[in-house]
């Protein structure tokens, strides 16, 4: 070790926490945080070996302060200040057995809290510690090891239940872990993962691929042109490239998860139970079961790395399970896994207002300057940049992605030479050129103005997938057929936005002055891909951008085979369950589909960009963060009820509807609902039916069905429209947490209704399929 090594040992400081885990916001040496109990972080890190089914353990040196001569994990160490959980596990595996590993060999499993008091009661460990699993097919030799004299004296593999066993029976040679508390996770999960009951398991597999009813979606070509029909296999093979980019998105290692399933397809039933329900969720996370994991890293992708540790004689190097989390975390690929939003906001105020903007803007993510370092030098001397004062830098998706855009880019500039379409090539080139540049305004304003049999939709939009801010915007795409008729029967919807914004249930001091009508496209979807996993959506109102927004406002496109399918497969059959005999006959599709306009014409109105109560300008989705996207699903639901009652209250829409658009958006809470309460849809859905239900204005009956009781609707709808307006408009975080901590529960009503639809298993989505693409696909490879 060297001078400047040792020196940065002897000043080793570590984050003190507060009991509950988080920072305290000072340091402190090693030895004062164990002599004074303060808390603290640690990782932990456990090899394990498939095919015998055995963990590495470590022996720790006789020189150590603590369990001294005791076998021990496979590699730990304390998390010095200012480092992260993961980069400080690669960094201890690496000091201390001579394993150079990736971050997608880590799987995080749990946390960890360990109190204990040894050495006479002279070292007190407080210790939150990050536990993760390493997978690897066969033991890794003894002689591959590089050990660290200082750290550890020797290692062996050992059963797992033995192991387990020697825990339980508290065995003097190994330290101890409580097994039969938090430590007993480690040894729960791999009985759960290596001693499946795979006929069950298929079973189960089978069950969740049954609440998709399959449907083919087709769109009539006949009036679009042939020079446009040429341009559209270039866009399709565009959009697939967006899937790509959204698998990348959801986690580092869910395209070699993707692949690894779709090449396994067909070694047996169970292997292709689990690809296609993958396509479906495009992750391993069920989308309608809370982001359950319906797959773990015993399923996933091989790996080898020959070059990981010393060369052993006749052993090609170790092959790992690339890993990914049983619990979906919120950042996604967007920020590092051990990010907090602490560290995140600490950074975020250093930086300049430019600097601002990229990092929490939507088109960037967020990296590791000591992950850069750990992963390009690949040496036990790999730490921060000691130069650099917050680890966090911010990388465009131009130059993140930019082995995929390059790839869009040239095809969607190819379909733009081909079109006919003027107002269609320009949208085309110019969503080539924000590809490559990361400015999407020209592009977007290019997709509000377009006026085309051929409706495209391409690009990052939706930022529901980062559940710790809902800053970052993910890759999409809807390839459509305009609908002309239903289109020009819609406009009416568009050229009324600014009388509504005028007349929200909301003080007049956050209204906006100028609202521009919204226009409404009506197609006939013939290809999606990107974030379009698990339930189909049947209409977006786009852009995201608030500067777009406030200079142009928004466009809707509506998916109206979509919306059919849905309305037919699932929403018909809910209203035979769940409603009562006397109000079944108000469900009917023009409803439902009018609902849906009106509810992405309300994405449009209400706050937007604002002022807080301290006169500083910002956005709603900045304020609210994580909150912002189930708020905004609720608003545009609620508002849309109400300003659908307030069009036909000034003669714009047949007073007929008022009965059937209640009564079919009850229907509709129960079919959202069944997203799932991690979801922005079905979490916002249920604040709205459980307000109502407060407020009595949903019934429910002695015979467990449900109506709308219409003298109390109204009041209720307008009262929570103008709760939440007003959240929004006063970026109240902390009133949009009390009012969805409090709504948005899985209440004893609800989980009526939805054990009623599952015993007569009702559908909960669609699973489309593309005839028409595919035959493009097929006839133009």
């Amino acid at each position: 070790m060297s001078q400047q090594q040792q020196q940065q040992q002897q000043e080793e400081h570590f984050d003190v926490l507060t009991k509950t885990g988080h920072k305290a916001g000072f340091t402190k040496p090693r030895g004062a945080v164990h002599r004074d109990g303060d808390y603290h972080r640690a990782v932990h890190v456990w090899i394990y070996a498939e095919s015998t089914q055995e963990l590495l353990l470590q022996r720790r040196a006789d020189c150590k302060d603590s369990w001294p001569g005791l076998w021990d994990i496979s590699s730990a160490g304390h998390i010095s200040a200012g480092d992260s959980s993961l980069i400080t596990a690669r960094r201890e595996l690496h000091e201390e057995l001579g394993v150079i590993l990736p971050k997608d060999a880590f799987e995080s499993i749990f946390i960890f809290l360990e109190e204990s008091v040894t050495n006479g009661g002279t070292f007190i460990n407080n210790e939150y510690c990050d536990v993760y699993l390493v997978t690897t097919l066969e033991p890794i030799p003894l002689e591959a090891f590089t050990l660290q004299e200082s750290e550890v004296s020797a290692v062996k593999y050992i059963s797992f239940e033995e192991y387990w066993s020697k825990l339980a029976n508290k065995d003097p040679q190994y330290v101890s872990y409580d097994v039969d508390g938090q430590y007993g996770q480690l040894f729960n999960i791999l009985v759960r993962r290596y001693k499946e009951n795979f006929e069950a398991r298929s079973l189960d597999l089978q069950k969740k691929l049954s609440r998709y009813a399959p449907v083919s979606l087709d769109a009539e070509l006949m009036d679009v042109t042939d020079a446009d029909k040429g341009a559209l296999k270039y866009i399709i093979k565009a959009a697939m490239i967006m899937d790509d980019i959204f698998h990348l998105q959801t986690w580092y290692s869910n395209p070699s998860l993707r692949d690894w399933l779709n090449k396994n397809a067909e070694v047996s039933q169970l292997d292709n139970l689990k690809w296609r329900y993958y396509c479906i969720n495009k992750s391993p996370w069920s989308c309608i079961d809370e982001n359950e994991a319906f797959l773990t890293t015993a399923d996933s992708a091989i790996k080898l790395l020959p070059e990981a540790t010393l060369s052993v004689t006749g052993w090609k190097g170790i092959e790992y399970r690339s890993a990914f989390p049983t619990e979906k975390a919120p950042c996604a690929n967007f920020y590092p896994p051990d990010m907090d939003k602490t560290e995140f906001e600490l950074w975020k105020n250093s930086l300049t207002v430019d600097q601002r903007q990229e990092a929490t803007g939507f088109f960037s993510i967020i990296k590791r300057h000591s992950e850069l370092d750990l992963d390009s030098s690949k040496c036990s001397n790999a730490a921060v940049n000691s130069t650099l004062p917050y680890d966090l830098y911010a990388v465009p998706y131009s130059e993140e992605y930019k082995i995929f855009l390059l790839k869009a880019a040239d095809l969607l500039h190819k379909a733009g030479d081909t079109t006919s379409t003027p107002s269609l090539k320009r949208l085309l080139h110019g969503k080539a050129d924000a590809f490559l540049t990361n400015d999407y305004y020209e592009s977007d304003m290019a997709w509000m103005e377009l006026d085309s049999k051929l409706d495209i939709t391409i690009g990052p939009y939706e930022t529901y997938e980062d559940a710790i801010f809902g800053y970052k915007a993910t890759f999409e795409a809807f390839i459509g057929v305009r609908d002309d008729e239903a289109t020009a029967q819609l406009k009416l919807f568009g050229d009324h936005l600014q009388v509504l914004e005028k007349n929200l249930p909301l003080d007049d001091v956050y209204k906006s002055e100028d609202v521009i009508a919204a226009p409404i496209r009506v197609v006939r979807l013939l290809y999606n891909a990107g974030d379009v996993k698990g339930p189909q959506t049947v209409a977006f109102n786009l852009p995201n951008d608030e500067r777009i927004v406030k200079d142009r406002g928004t466009s809707m496109v509506m998916l109206k085979n979509v919306s059919e399918a849905k309305f037919k497969l699932i929403l018909r059959p809910i209203a035979d369950v769940c409603i009562t005999k006397e109000q079944q006959h108000y469900v009917d599709f023009d409803s439902f589909f009018t609902h849906t306009i009106c509810h992405e014409c309300c994405h449009g109105i209400g706050p937007h960009s604002i002022t807080l109560p301290s006169g500083k300008k910002s956005t709603v989705r900045l304020e609210l963060q994580e909150l912002h996207s189930a708020l905004e699903e609720a608003k545009a639901d609620i508002v849309g009820l109400w300003a659908l009652k307030y069009l036909i209250d000034k003669d714009v829409l047949p007073n007929t509807l008022i009965r059937s658009m209640y009564v079919s958006f009850l229907a509709g809470c129960f079919r959202s609902v069944r997203f799932g309460l991690e979801e922005a849809h079905g979490k916002g859905q249920a604040l709205q039916f459980n307000w109502l239900f407060e407020k009595g204005a949903i019934v429910l009956h002695e015979d467990d069905t449900f109506s709308v009781d219409f003298d109390k609707v109204e009041g209720a709808v307008e009262s929570l429209s103008r709760k939440i307006l007003t959240i929004q408009a006063m970026g109240d975080k902390n009133a949009a947490d009390e009012l969805l901590q409090k709504y948005c529960d899985m209440t004893q009503p609800l989980k009526l209704a939805l054990q009623k639809l599952e015993v007569v298993q009702v559908p909960v989505d669609i699973a489309p399929k593309f005839p028409i693409a595919d035959q493009i696909l097929q006839t133009n490879p």
